[in-house]
């Protein structure tokens, strides 16, 4: 059987694609090529389905949620405060998973960051 062998792209809609592309440059640092085109650092890939009926993406609206893995939780949440993002006061913390902060995109769209334990 063939399998998939990782993510090859995420793709969004907006309103305003060029500055919704400039804010995840210049907030979380996604330095992507003029054709998207991003090479991230190696590690875990997390593919979960959840209830129709969940609350942790945020808005009913929103069928999926991006997230991205980052070195320092704490320091992304406090640079993304500093740049004025809608940044959620709460952190959770999984035992043997890691610590996880969301940050919602200047569309709406709810991000989850998460800190590897």
């Amino acid at each position: 059987m063939e399998r998939v062998l990782g993510i090859g792209g995420y793709f969004i809609r907006a309103t305003d694609p060029a500055a919704l592309g400039a804010w995840y440059r210049d907030c979380l640092g996604l330095d992507a090529d003029e054709h998207g085109l991003w090479q991230q650092s190696p590690g875990p890939t997390v593919f979960a389905p959840f209830e129709a009926g969940t609350d942790y993406f945020g808005s009913a609206s929103q069928q999926t949620m991006l997230n991205f893995r980052v070195r320092d939780l704490d320091a992304m949440l406090a640079q993304l405060r500093d740049k004025g993002a809608e940044v959620a006061e709460e952190v959770q913390e999984m035992d043997g998973v890691g610590r996880f902060g969301w940050v919602t995109d200047p569309e709406g769209n709810r991000i989850e960051l998460w800190q590897a334990a």
